[in-house]
């Protein structure tokens, strides 16, 4: 999955960029108030990505 697409999916779902880490971006979810880490690679596998939608408490995207 394209990192753009991951992060569109979690902002969608109400998740901000707290800070930039050195080679993350650590997401927020003022919801439930859950933190996660997204690595900066134009590419995120999908075990990756289904660990971060789990940590951050947001549905799966669809085709992921």
């Amino acid at each position: 999955m394209k990192r753009r697409d991951l992060v569109r999916h979690l902002e969608a779902h109400g998740c901000r960029l707290k800070r930039e880490g050195g080679r993350h971006s650590v997401y927020w979810n003022p919801a439930n108030d859950k933190i996660s880490s997204v690595p900066r690679h134009s590419e995120i596998n999908r075990f990756t990505a289904e660990g971060i939608y789990r940590d951050l408490g947001v549905p799966k995207a669809p085709g992921a």
